[in-house]
């Protein structure tokens, strides 16, 4: 994150606030994390994990059937 943020410039403390809250929505509601098994981190604090590898087993047990 301190990477990503210090590639831009920032000339208000609001508008550092709003790119540290899209990139906080970014990293917990869509980028899949490798330590989770591929699962967002909002899906495992929510219980939503074990249904997410559930269902992918399943569309690989299909996939492979055909």
């Amino acid at each position: 994150m301190k990477n990503v943020l210090l590639l831009e410039h920032y000339y208000s403390p609001d508008e550092l606030r709003t790119r540290l809250a899209e990139w906080v929505d970014y990293y917990n509601h869509h980028r899949y994390h490798e330590s989770l098994d591929n699962v967002r981190p909002a899906d495992a604090y929510w219980g939503r994990q074990d249904q997410i590898l559930a269902d992918r087993q399943k569309t690989k047990q299909l996939t492979l059937s055909q």
